[in-house]
């Protein structure tokens, strides 16, 4: 097994000696907090690029009442089942909104939790930082580092972290108006450093990594890509199940992309890691996802179960490969399989025989 660095739960929570509250950033550079978002308690961000049609009816042939772009965040009131609503698609779900019916596909379910920011960081043994949540539908940034290094960056017009991703804090400071702001990046990226309001965040703590049934040894995920469905066992018995996405089998013309496929067979679990940036493919058909939390890989090439916020499509093969879940799904699994996780570096690496078996199965 590998080295871990370990902190203990006093120790990670001990905060540091250099106060953030006397630096300053220059205002001018920075944009101000964003508009508020509706006050209900589950709101629905629109998650694909683009643009989504809010029908009067959930059906795709029903009255157009609005068009609504990337970004957009909505009321979720409630969510309705209406077979034959889309033809050809697997899923048949729509969100009511205050205005009329979105496919649930394209809204990321959010809340808006902003948090009241820390005014010093933790000491830990990889140096001063935190592991941070975002619990807003989506924040700002500006980068501190100019020019971007990740191909997301290079590309965005306006960047945004968005809800359930997980970055790495490092550093805070206030501005000219008193606004705390935190230095956010990726311990497992290009090295781009990025300014946010410290609200957007929440801090990770060390109970959220605890192990779930650490001393059972008898455990096995299955993953079945027709079903799509992820389910945990403990000796045989189920104690965990849910829908995910795995390897899409089809791109977005209808063309049969056998490289996007889950392998199917079983393998161990070799690296586990809380927060990474994952990237791959090609121009039009490629991907570069930053902060992409509670990350399970379990074979050579890169295949992992991990948190989705692109997406609601559950059910549905649309990965390029790995098993796409939600980020409270793939939370649990992260912490119920082996090997077990420390806070501090929320990373580990293992060598054979691995760890939990995961195996992948067509039914």
């Amino acid at each position: 097994m590998a080295t871990r660095h370990v902190i203990s739960r006093r120790g990670f929570l001990k905060l540091g000696a250099a106060a953030a509250a006397g630096l300053a950033l220059h205002g001018s550079r920075l944009a101000p907090p964003p508009q508020g978002f509706p006050k209900v308690d589950l709101l629905g961000r629109v998650a694909i690029p683009g643009k989504v049609e809010v029908k009067v009816r959930p059906d795709v042939n029903s009255a157009t009442v609005q068009t609504l772009y990337e970004d957009a965040v909505v009321p979720w009131l409630r969510e309705r089942a209406a077979p034959n609503s889309k033809p050809y698609y697997i899923n048949q779900r729509w969100v009511e909104t205050d205005t009329g019916f979105i496919w649930s596909s394209d809204l990321q379910p959010v809340r808006n939790l902003p948090n009241v920011p820390l005014d010093v960081l933790p000491e830990t043994v990889i140096g001063t930082g935190m592991w941070t949540e975002v619990t807003v539908p989506w924040v700002d940034i500006v980068l501190d580092n100019p020019p971007a290094r990740s191909p997301w960056l290079k590309e965005a017009v306006s960047p945004r972290l968005y809800y359930s991703q997980i970055l790495w804090v490092d550093q805070i400071k206030k501005d000219e108006q008193g606004q705390v702001w935190y230095r956010v990046n990726e311990r497992f990226g290009y090295g781009d450093l990025m300014w946010a309001h410290g609200e957007a965040f929440r801090v990770v703590v060390p109970e959220e990594m605890a192990a779930i049934n650490p001393d059972v040894q008898d455990k096995r995920v299955i993953v079945d890509v027709t079903r799509q469905t992820l389910a945990c066992f403990e000796a045989g018995t189920e104690v965990y199940f849910c829908t995910v996405s795995t390897g899409a089998k089809f791109n977005s013309l209808g063309e049969v992309v056998a490289k996007w496929a889950t392998p199917v067979g079983a393998q161990q679990i070799w690296r586990k890691t809380v927060s990474i940036h994952m990237s791959g493919g090609t121009t039009g058909g490629g991907y570069d996802l930053p902060g992409i939390g509670w990350s399970t890989f379990f074979n050579g090439i890169g295949t992992a179960i991990h948190s989705t916020f692109w997406h609601n499509d559950f059910g549905t093969p649309r990965s390029h490969g790995c098993v796409n879940a939600r980020p409270e799904d793939a939370k649990w699994v992260f912490r119920w399989t082996l090997p077990q996780v420390e806070p501090i570096p929320g990373d580990v690496t293992v060598g054979m025989p691995g760890g939990t078996i995961v195996e992948v199965v067509e039914s």
